[in-house]
């Protein structure tokens, strides 16, 4: 059985930083592309970033290039997201989700070709 477990999360104060991991289980980790999802109070969900199954390759939603930085360890099963200079529109649920096939420019942000999902983790973020 999938497993993808989200934890970090947290209440914060904007201008602070957070990092959260996600440890995968049950699948053969470095054959899948992760990324992680956010859902904001009252919208839809949208993909921060996206990280191919090395790592060579990563892609960031405008909202968030240059304060948040994707990274995996394949050796120990886990994709983690480091957050800088958080902001309150930055609150949401994060959850992270698992691609079996290649992320490329034109589908990483396509939530829905996701695979797998963890349950997520809530990020607050107060002004």
């Amino acid at each position: 059985q999938v497993r993808l477990v989200e934890s970090g999360g947290g209440l914060l104060h904007a201008g602070g930083s957070l990092r959260l991991p996600c440890a995968a289980s049950g699948l053969t980790f470095c054959n899948y592309a992760m990324a992680w999802i956010r859902r904001a109070p009252g919208k839809e969900r949208e993909c921060q970033a996206a990280i191919s199954w090395s790592g060579g390759l990563t892609y960031y939603a405008d909202s968030v290039k240059e304060r948040f930085t994707i990274s995996r360890d394949n050796a120990e099963n886990t994709v983690y997201l480091q957050m800088n200079s958080l902001k309150p529109e930055d609150t949401a649920v994060y959850y992270c989700a698992a691609y079996s096939g290649p992320i490329y420019g034109s589908n990483w942000y396509r939530d829905y070709e996701y695979d797998y999902w963890g349950q997520g983790t809530q990020v607050t973020v107060s002004s």
